[in-house]
């Protein structure tokens, strides 16, 4: 598949889902990420007619659906009661996933408190381990993402922002665990983009998630050309390293998004990668 065809769109909560596939496959757009979390896409609006409508529809206009949960949901909770909804929280998308003939879910490691990271990162890890076993009882493919740095005086951080923290969870012993890199929030940390492709295995990447940012700056969503992230070196670092899947576009509007996939193709082919 050319890069073009590979780069998808985050919809986000933008669109009810059957609204953004059609959307999808009218501009051409070959896989979008969703979340099921508010409002018309929550998941508990989904029973089986419904699934069978949205399957129906990614047939019919040759899209494939991502699922994407929410980092707000503390996946490192340890508290009685509250980490049981954690875990049906996740499960919950585990068990939508063959329903809707998705490709992949993206969670994450959770944050912690300062003082408490240890404690959390334990927490998360087996919460993990948990999840994954289900999504192979489900035949789903989870996805850990690098999340992005908070300030440093800041009292909630997210786990897994550096590579040290993010290679804590590889040890998963699962083939439904993959991982799903965010190359702005590497972007945002001392080891960059290129710190986190060398220390990456890409047969274990299932999708590069992009946007613009500063180098060392903080948490934004812009499109490219509006920070200062390389996007012709970063997909030439990549694309040398055998990855093939999939990129995700995850910042302004689907307007911007749409546009921005030939603006990234073309910097991708000025940096020599075959697109």
């Amino acid at each position: 598949m050319d890069l073009l065809n590979r780069i998808g769109i985050d919809v986000g909560r933008r669109l009810r889902l059957e609204e953004a596939v059609e959307w999808a496959g009218k501009n051409g757009v070959k896989h979008i990420d969703i979340q099921l979390d508010t409002a018309a896409n929550a998941i508990t609006t989904f029973d089986d007619r419904r699934c069978a409508q949205v399957r129906a529809l990614l047939e019919k206009h040759g899209v494939h659906l991502a699922l994407h949960t929410l980092s707000a949901v503390n996946v490192a909770e340890y508290s009685p009661y509250v980490g049981e909804a954690v875990d049906a929280y996740l499960r919950s998308y585990v068990d939508i996933f063959p329903k809707l003939g998705a490709q992949w879910i993206v969670v994450h490691a959770g944050y912690h408190f300062t003082s408490d990271k240890a404690l959390r990162m334990e927490a998360g890890k087996e919460r993990l381990k948990r999840i994954a076993a289900h999504a192979e009882k489900r035949k789903a493919l989870i996805l850990l993402e690098n999340l992005n740095k908070e300030p440093v005086d800041a009292e909630v951080h997210y786990l897994a922002h550096t590579v040290e923290e993010w290679q804590y969870y590889w040890d998963i012993a699962s083939p439904a665990l993959k991982l799903s890199f965010t190359a702005n929030h590497a972007h945002l940390v001392p080891e960059g983009i290129a710190g986190f492709v060398a220390a990456l295995d890409f047969s274990r990447v299932g999708e590069v998630r992009l946007a613009d940012c500063f180098r060392n700056g903080h948490e934004v969503h812009l499109p490219p050309g509006k920070g200062d992230l390389d996007f012709g070196a970063m997909f030439k670092l990549i694309e040398d390293r055998g990855f093939r899947g999939n990129y995700t576009n995850a910042f302004g509007t689907l307007d911007d998004m749409l546009a921005a996939r030939h603006t990234l193709v073309a910097r991708a082919a000025a940096a020599g990668v075959r697109t």
